[in-house]
């Protein structure tokens, strides 16, 4: 029997959720006393008064730097929160529609029966009938989708926030801007990991009070809730990357390339296209898609508990160690971050990338620490775990071993995406697109390695459940990694709002700062994201054979290759429809700003003001348009195999879509992400090297910025959106499984 009692596991989950949301509160609160309003008498505040390091000329009482940073600022959230609620109107109908497709096609399985039947795993004992699986897979789904949302737009709404907040700060030097920027990413972070826990254990305790003992359909009815998650960020994935890209790419084109004016101008008309882009691609986008990893891996890690030794004898603590271990994760990101934001103080440029590494191996090492604790407390010495019809024998510290094996791959991963993409490891052969491409090949090795090691190790002692927490140990840090990454955009945006405003060379020079490490710790984020996705997609697919009652997939049956070679040709499709649509939404953008400077008198010159709606207008309604084909073709594909073609092609298809969907997300997200840091390197003139290749305008920052424009939509758009796939895919097979194993295959059976 495991150490900890039911009612502590009833406690300590909820509690952690709680106070991680309200760490996440106290937070914004001190963000939100960096004000936007000059005070009135023009006297400083006491807090500046106090720093030794601000000098007079930074402006500090200007009161129209101020006014214009505020003017920004609600110019970017309207923005933003214009293309959400505009992106969710059409994406909650596509939901509904899909909800309603669930019901019907899981209440069928069993011809709407209302009467109970043999459990699948367990003949001797009776389950609640089908059609009240489908109701609950349902709800499970809406919960899933609306999590997801509130989690992006909350993320969102702290962004815009804080931008403008940052970009004052960084007059009183880097180290105040820095903090405000990371508080932000903290609100984001822990918000979205305390929901995502909190909603998941309250659907839990809910849907027990109907299903009582029948723990086999009380939790294959809450996969849906990672249908739900993922399916939110999909849209929100190819969405917002849609919009972000088509300003991005626009703006640099006519901005830099042609007329040679700087990134970020104000006269620039995509210039606030660009900077919301960021928010709502970046921000709730990624937001989305981490909740959709963290929701699955949780989802999938429960299904397999259920049907072993934790589900058979209604050991609830066992089974909840999925959740006990994001519960400790949030408290160890919990203090983790406060040796960013309180323990030790940023007071040079050249601190920030390293204070954001630590980042990860502190929540790393502490996480480690909290794991073989909970795994000590929370499970008994020897357990049983469902095993493709088999019940194997586990260990509790073996299970130690496979969440710290997969909290550890994510490190290597984070490490060498941060190694591949970073300035600080650029050369001047980084402008050539070629090199790039090399680059991005080069870099799918080691985190394929560490996954495929991942990978052995944990299924080798605990079969698919090994698999499934070894994702959940990859995203136990949830919180701090959603911190480093929602830091980048909000950097982004700050640097952005001190080019308009116009403040000084010096407050954009620690902006641009900030920036950059953002950036690279943002393709950190999507390692990250595309390893977990991975392992969760495995999880997943274990899973649904188990519950499709295919006992071996069998790679020499006609039937599976064709599921593989399809499978492995989706990410490609997929990938070209996302480019075509980042390519047709920019050509649509590019002549916008063309038409602007070439018709609106003395835009050139700055006494002209360009048009920044329309801009905001063309890439809101390019995206809603162009994400829907892409859309549709990850969210129909399991449902057109397993109906027509049965679960065996259906396996193939996913194993397919996963070996080949996670080497093209990491090139894709690399190449991308080391074209625009070797940009940003040229850019920045900080070694005699980028000296030499520089200054902006030059034939080589122009190759550059040709360069970073080509690996926008790859880093921000295909390769980000493809781990949504994989794994969306995944899910979406394990929530229908009981309706493809009933009446799938309509075309073999006719032939």
């Amino acid at each position: 029997m495991a150490i900890l009692p039911e009612l502590a596991t009833q406690v300590l989950v909820p509690l952690a959720a709680v106070v991680g949301i309200a760490f996440a509160v106290a937070q914004w609160v001190i963000v939100s006393r960096v004000k936007l309003a000059p005070s009135g008498d023009g006297a400083r505040d006491k807090d500046v008064l106090g720093d030794s390091l601000i000098e007079e000329e930074e402006g500090l009482n200007d009161h129209n730097v101020v006014a214009k940073c505020a003017e920004i600022q609600n110019a970017i959230a309207e923005g933003a929160t214009s293309f959400l609620f505009t992106e969710y109107q059409y994406v909650g109908i596509f939901m509904s529609i899909f909800a309603v497709v669930i019901f019907l096609f899981l209440g069928s399985v069993e011809g709407f029966s209302t009467k109970t039947h043999p459990c699948t795993y367990s003949k001797d004992k009776e389950c609640k009938p089908a059609l009240f699986n489908a109701l609950f897979s349902t709800v499970s789904f809406l919960l899933g989708a609306i999590t997801s949302v509130v989690s992006g737009f909350l993320g969102m709404k702290i962004a815009t926030y804080a931008n403008a907040r940052t970009t004052l700060e960084a007059r009183k030097g880097v180290g105040k801007a820095f903090i405000t920027a990371f508080r932000s990413g903290a609100v984001m972070g822990f918000l979205l990991a305390s929901n995502g826990l909190l909603v998941l254990y309250i659907a839990i305790n809910l849907f027990k009070l109907y299903f009582g003992d029948d723990w086999e359909g009380l939790f294959e009815s809450i996969t849906g809730y990672g249908l739900g998650g993922s399916s939110m960020a999909l849209f929100g994935r190819v969405g917002g990357g849609i919009y972000t890209k088509a300003a991005d790419v626009g703006a640099d084109l006519v901005g830099k390339v042609e007329r040679n004016i700087p990134e970020d101008d104000p006269r620039n008309p995509a210039v606030i296209a660009d900077n919301v882009g960021d928010n709502v691609g970046d921000i709730a986008g990624m937001g989305s898609d981490l909740f959709g990893s963290y929701a699955e891996s949780s989802c999938a890690a429960l299904v397999v508990a259920s049907i072993s030794s934790f589900g058979v004898n209604h050991d609830f603590t066992g089974m909840c160690y999925p959740l006990l271990v994001s519960s400790v994760g949030i408290i160890v990101c919990l203090i983790t971050t406060l040796f960013a934001t309180d323990f030790f103080e940023i007071k040079a440029v050249q601190e920030i990338e390293p204070a954001l590494k630590k980042q990860l191996i502190i929540s790393t090492v502490l996480m480690t620490v909290g794991i073989a604790l909970i795994t000590w407390l929370a499970l008994p010495a020897k357990f049983t775990i469902f095993n493709f019809g088999e019940q194997k024998e586990v260990s509790n510290w073996g299970l130690f071993l496979c969440v710290a094996i997969g909290l550890w791959a994510g490190l290597i991963i984070g490490y060498v995406t941060e190694y591949y993409t970073s300035n600080a490891y650029r050369t001047g052969a980084a402008t050539n697109v070629i090199f790039g491409l090399a680059l991005g090949y080069k870099s799918v090795i080691i985190p394929i390695f560490a996954i495929a090691v991942g990978i052995y190790v944990s299924f080798t002692i605990a079969a698919m459940y090994g698999i499934a927490v070894a994702a959940l140990g990859m995203l136990s840090t949830i919180a701090t990694g959603l911190s480093i990454d929602a830091y980048g955009p909000i950097s982004d945006n700050a640097g952005g709002i001190a080019e308009m405003a116009g403040m000084s060379h010096r407050i954009r020079e620690r902006t641009d700062a900030l920036d950059a490490a953002g950036n690279t710790t943002a393709a950190i984020g999507k390692g990250f994201a595309i390893g977990s996705a991975a392992l969760v997609s495995l999880a997943l697919f274990g899973a649904f054979v188990s519950r499709a009652g295919v006992k071996v997939v069998d790679v020499l049956s006609p039937k599976v290759i064709i599921g593989l070679v399809v499978g492995a040709m989706l990410p490609y499709w997929f990938s070209a429809m996302t480019m075509k649509s980042v390519g047709s939404a920019a050509l649509e953008m590019v002549e916008e700003v063309r038409r602007q400077f070439n018709t609106i008198p003395g835009l050139m010159e700055g006494t002209g003001k360009p048009d920044y709606a329309n801009c905001v207008k063309i890439s809101t309604d390019a995206s809603i348009k162009q994400m829907i084909p892409p859309g549709a073709l990850v969210m129909l594909t399991p449902l057109v195999v397993g109906t027509f073609f049965g679960v065996h092609t259906l396996a193939g298809v996913l194993a397919g879509a996963l070996v080949s969907g996670v080497q093209v997300a990491i090139s894709a997200s690399n190449t991308g992400g080391a074209w625009d840091n070797a940009k940003k390197y040229i850019e920045a003139g900080a070694s005699e090297h980028a000296r030499m290749l520089g200054p902006k305008g030059s034939d080589c920052h122009k190759a550059a910025v040709i360069g970073d424009t080509i690996g926008d939509p790859l880093k921000d758009t295909s390769g980000p959106s493809l781990n949504i796939l994989i794994k969306l895919m995944a899910v979406e097979s394990l929530v229908f499984a009981p309706f493809f194993a009933t009446h799938g295959g309509i075309l073999f059976k006719l032939f």
